[in-house]
């Protein structure tokens, strides 16, 4: 059993959903030398998340980003964590709605996703910041 970790890190995104699949492969070398694995993805912010979802319509990142902020709202009246701004307590929750991690197998060097499928990085702030992932690689 082999284990890689590292951590990367991504300049600060706009508000939206990013595919960041391409970026994940290219900071991990030692994918191509897995037969079979996992590769677990990690992201370190609370106002951010990560999901699998498809990779080829750019319009499927528009209505997500229509859906979610549709769905929690900026300037709830019965918010109460308002003092880093109104985009901060909904960011909060789309990040809890879809979490803070993904795995993804990994088989014959290559990332074992369908064929209309990415990892996306999920900016809820207006400004959110760098964003850091944490990659972990295991398999043989």
């Amino acid at each position: 059993m082999r284990i890689v970790q590292q951590e990367i890190s991504f300049h600060p995104h706009p508000r939206g959903f990013h595919l960041v699949t391409d970026q994940i492969v290219k900071a991990l070398p030692e994918l191509h030398t897995i037969k079979n694995g996992l590769l677990h993805v990690f992201i370190k912010h609370t106002s951010a998340s990560l999901c699998v979802n498809e990779n080829a319509d750019p319009t499927v990142r528009t209505d997500f980003e229509s859906h979610f902020n549709e769905m929690v709202p900026e300037n709830a009246p019965y918010y109460i964590h308002t003092y880093e701004g109104p985009d901060d307590m909904p960011a909060h929750i789309k990040a809890a709605l879809l979490g803070s991690s993904v795995t993804v197998p990994v088989t014959d060097g290559q990332l074992n996703m369908g064929t209309w499928q990415g990892i996306y990085l999920c900016e809820h702030r207006d400004r959110g910041g760098s964003r850091k992932l944490v990659l972990t690689l295991q398999g043989i």
